[in-house]
């Protein structure tokens, strides 16, 4: 495995016999010391660069930073800007600290003769195996622009398209959280104001507010059981989500048959397969290693496994669109423009429009869901509130009646 890069501290003399002080990442002090000497320093001093005590390092480094920094790159390689000279003007714009310092790392390692594919390489954690592959295609064809250009429309549609599922996730989750929060308010700090006023009433209460009322001891009382215990169940959620093969399985298959929601997740699942199918064949990477990148890609382990499947016939002689279509899993347009396009000879183009097809469907079903949820938040928070406010009413309202 390739050495992680880190940012170190130097002070040294340059040619001209000035003292300088800067910054330089490399993967040890030494290699940081050659790479001074080559630029003509003589350190006088060279350590790790300290991390914040409370991790004021910066902004973490997103997907969509790298879908940016891809975007920049093809733009500058295609204003006929050199590849070195074009990671200095990137990283200059960047407002990131850790990006910039990411994108100076990878431009020492290509300017000391490393490739660029190579170089991404040894950043693992922002550069995947397709993202450093398809740059190895480009470079070794003579048109890296071109497949930087491709790259950067890959990441973006990507990027988008997640941030889509994560909209029509986070919207139902924040109208339970708005309505357990609002309900618990009002039991523990509303309903005991009026509890104290009933008891001096005399009189039998209403089975309703009765009832109200004990939800407010029970709250009074062990709300942070309750809290200890949602914080737990999502603790270990997380944890089994990310342990557990068949925990992730189960909740996979789940997600897809939840209303609305699972029909956007497949929706964005046919989109994922044909935008990197269809990004990975136009970049000439060979069907069977194509299918290999795109089953990682899809997002549920289920049809990574159909992916894989897929992949086993298409490497026996069968034709992509029989094999998909054995499956039983991906709708019959996807399989339809896949005909086409290997008849024609434009699989790519013809997945292209897929991709673009089940990306407007995601947009359009999160659009239809928030249309849809923004009534029902006004109703459910109407009925807690209202339901609340008229169990505390009802013995106002009988002791009227009686007088």
């Amino acid at each position: 495995m390739a050495a992680t890069s880190e940012v170190f501290v130097y002070k040294g003399i340059d040619r001209k016999g000035n003292k300088v002080e800067g910054e330089v990442s490399s993967s040890s002090s030494a290699l940081a010391k050659a790479q001074l000497v080559k630029q003509g320093i003589r350190t006088t001093g060279v350590k790790r660069k300290p991390k914040p005590l409370f991790g004021g390092g910066g902004k973490a480094i997103k997907p969509m930073d790298i879908a940016v920094f891809t975007r920049q790159m093809a733009t500058m390689m295609k204003a006929g800007v050199p590849l070195v000279q074009s990671f200095d003007i990137v990283a200059d714009g960047s407002e990131n600290p850790n990006m910039t310092n990411l994108i100076k790392s990878i431009k020492e390692d290509v300017a000391s003769g490393g490739g660029f594919a190579n170089s991404l390489r040894k950043q693992p954690k922002y550069f995947d195996e397709l993202f450093c592959n398809l740059v190895e295609s480009g470079e070794q064809s003579g048109a890296l622009e071109t497949m930087l250009d491709r790259i950067a429309l890959y990441k973006e549609k990507t990027e988008q398209l997640k941030a889509k599922i994560k909209k029509a996730l986070t919207y139902p989750i924040a109208v339970v959280v708005v309505a357990i929060v609002v309900t618990a308010i009002l039991l523990i700090k509303v309903v005991p104001q009026f509890a104290e006023t009933f008891s001096s009433f005399g009189a039998n209460l209403p089975a309703f507010t009765l009832f109200v009322l004990h939800l407010s001891d029970l709250a009074q009382e062990y709300w942070w059981i309750v809290l200890i215990s949602l914080t737990g169940f999502f603790l270990a959620f997380g944890k089994l989500k990310e342990k557990s093969f068949a925990f992730r399985s189960a909740v996979d298959k789940v997600t897809l048959k939840i209303p609305v929601i699972g029909d956007i997740i497949y929706q964005s699942i046919c989109a994922r397969f044909a935008r990197t199918l269809s990004t990975t064949f136009a970049a000439g990477v060979p069907l069977i290693d194509a299918l290999e990148s795109v089953a990682g890609s899809t997002g549920n382990i289920h049809y990574e496994k159909c992916t894989l499947k897929i992949r086993e016939e298409v490497s026996a002689g069968t034709q992509l669109n029989i094999a998909i279509d054995h499956t039983r899993m991906f709708p019959s347009l996807l399989i339809q423009m896949t005909s086409i396009g290997e008849e024609s000879g434009a699989l790519d183009e013809m997945l292209d429009k897929v991709a673009t097809y089940y990306e407007e469907a995601v947009d359009n079903l999160v659009d239809s869901l928030t249309s849809l949820l923004e009534p029902l938040i006004m109703s459910v928070l109407g009925v807690l509130v209202g339901g609340l406010l008229i169990a505390m009413y009802l013995p106002i309202f009988q002791i009227g009646q009686a007088i």
